[in-house]
């Protein structure tokens, strides 16, 4: 294990159980453990993270290595290059602590670095399939997009050449939200090339949320202000340049077409743009009627979210909802 092809880079908070869960997945790879490495820095309060790592095989084994900060101090950016220090390939592999990659994933990385050196090269992501039923809970929880590279280049499954990540000097540690983005944009103008790849999938975890369980966990996003303040040319990916989502750009008209119901029935039309954005999540009849009933609650949602992006907008100067 002295001179790694890829080390795979592994940031960490609170996750013990789908930290094991990924390590197992990176033990069951069919890629010749002599190629790759694991490094994971964490901040998780407890032992139970520490334990995790401490015990797993591939620790005996001399493929996993980590580090740790003092807990709940270090945004993602700060557990990334931490990480980053301990890290041996010329190739570094990020991906997040809730995704489970197929056994095939490191393959597919190792072939794609060789067909794109020295590139920074994003892979497909789905839903866990082990969790698939998740996604037809009320208010699920994940990611998915099937077509690479994207403009936010998610670190949950990308590769970057070390030189370059080293060349732009790391992550930024100032947010808890978009570091990852705001690497790749650094990188692209310090000369990087990106590309997408297919074949290059992993799998990410689909949680059962609920409202809360969504507005608990919007506080980091406030920090997607700053990202678009320090980078403009992002918002040309935006809808009408200023809306995170497609979804927050209808639900104004949405709310007034709730006010203007209670006097015209035209009003209720307004509503139809917004509710688009969900309408394929429910097939059938019965899926139809729960479509209408989740409705509110992906309201409260989207709002919660235009609000946080708000506070973040006055933090910052700048607008973003």
């Amino acid at each position: 294990m002295e001179n790694p092809e890829l080390s795979i880079v592994v940031p960490s908070h609170d996750r013990p159980l789908r930290l094991r869960w990924l390590l197992n997945a990176l033990d069951a790879q069919t890629l010749d453990r002599c190629l790759w490495e694991v490094v994971v820095c964490h901040d998780s309060f407890g032992v139970e993270t520490d334990r995790v790592l401490a015990t797993h095989p591939l620790a005996d084994e001399g493929v996993l290595r980590s580090t740790r900060l003092p807990a709940g101090t270090a945004p993602p950016g700060a557990n990334r290059n931490a990480a980053l220090k301990l890290a041996r390939a010329p190739t570094i592999v990020f991906t997040d602590d809730d995704c489970r990659p197929p056994r095939d994933w490191l393959e597919n990385v190792l072939r794609a670095v060789r067909k794109y050196p020295d590139t920074i090269i994003q892979g497909r992501v789905e839903g866990d399939p082990h969790e698939y039923s998740m996604r037809h809970s009320a208010y699920p929880r994940g990611q998915y997009f099937p077509r690479v590279p994207r403009p936010w280049a998610e670190c949950c499954n990308i590769v970057y050449p070390r030189w370059l990540i080293d060349e732009v000097g790391g992550f930024v540690e100032d947010v808890y939200s978009g570091e990852d983005t705001d690497l790749n944009l650094r990188a692209l103008d310090a000369g990087g090339r990106y590309v997408g790849d297919e074949e290059m999938l992993t799998y990410h975890a689909i949680e059962e949320g609920t409202i809360r369980d969504w507005i608990r966990g919007m506080a980091k996003w406030s920090d997607l202000a700053l990202l678009f303040k320090r980078h403009p040319q992002l918002r040309e990916a935006l809808p009408l340049w200023i809306f995170w989502k497609r979804s927050h750009a209808w639900l104004p008209l949405a709310l007034f077409g709730v006010h203007a119901a209670r006097r015209h029935m035209w009003g209720g039309l307004l509503l139809v743009p917004w509710g688009m954005q969900w309408q394929n999540r429910h097939p059938g009849i019965r899926g139809r009627l729960r479509f209408l009933i989740e409705l509110p609650g992906w309201a409260v949602i989207d709002l919660a979210e235009m609000v946080v992006l708000a506070r973040g907008s006055v933090r910052y100067r700048t607008l973003l909802l």
